[in-house]
């Protein structure tokens, strides 16, 4: 079974980062108050930012060891990551902006990739307009097309969904819990929203000040909450 196997120790600005976790085919949610590190712990998974000590291995492959001075680089850890604006690029269209990261012999190759994960997002329909021709339910499938675009071996989504209205967030987070499943890849989520942690139906990791202080089912956080944070979530609204 894939797995990410995660423990890090590092620096983001003022916050230490120290953290242990193993994400396989259910996702991993990420939950915490702002200024925890969970954005700040994606980035060093994902090579975007340089830990002090600890490794990330990605089906028995280290990405990043310490103790073996090895240090891949974001392009080479073939790992899909979805931040929290999305990020497209205005000036392309769809189908150019999940074809940016595909590497393929031609450009006429590249594309035809690309509007193949589109295709599998019910998406290809979109392919010909630009970013801001996109709803929010749009650019948050095309966002998650280029993520997946370069067939990664893992998944880093930031809030997909925070940026959504309400009126779709409901829709968009049963096509994401769906399309995850159907996947199996290891999927490490960050969110703040208790329905998104029960629509994933995974594991969740609670952070505050850069370090793991709870995790487990959301019943068992519930059941234990460890702190005023998880209190404040797991009393909040559901699906």
């Amino acid at each position: 079974m894939s797995a990410l196997e995660i423990a890090l120790q590092g620096t983001a600005g003022a916050l230490s980062i120290d953290v242990t976790f193993r994400a396989a085919a259910a996702p991993l949610v990420i939950v915490g108050p702002n200024g925890a590190g969970k954005t700040q712990t994606l980035m060093m998974i994902l090579g975007a930012s340089r830990p002090r000590r600890g490794h990330v291995i990605l089906d028995g492959t280290p990405l990043f060891d310490d103790e073996r001075g090895l240090d891949l680089p974001v392009e080479q850890r073939r790992i899909g990551f979805l931040p929290q604006r999305y990020a497209l690029f205005p000036h392309l269209d769809v189908l150019s902006n999940v074809g940016y990261g595909i590497a393929a012999a031609s450009r006429q190759e590249r594309l035809r990739l690309a509007r193949e994960v589109l295709r599998d997002l019910d998406a290809e329909s979109l392919a010909e307009r630009r970013p801001a021709e996109l709803s929010g339910g749009e650019t948050q499938r095309v966002a998650l097309a280029r993520a997946l675009a370069s067939r990664p071996r893992a998944l880093l989504l930031d809030e997909p969904l925070a940026a959504l209205d309400v009126s779709i967030r409901r829709d968009m987070r049963r096509f994401l819990a769906e399309r995850l499943r159907a996947w199996s890849l290891p999927t490490v989520v960050v969110t703040h929203d208790r329905a998104d942690a029960e629509a994933l139906d995974g594991d969740v990791v609670v952070l505050k000040g850069g370090a793991v202080v709870q995790r487990g089912r959301l019943a068992e956080l519930a059941a234990r909450p460890a702190t005023a944070f998880v209190r404040q979530l797991v009393s909040g609204p559901g699906l």
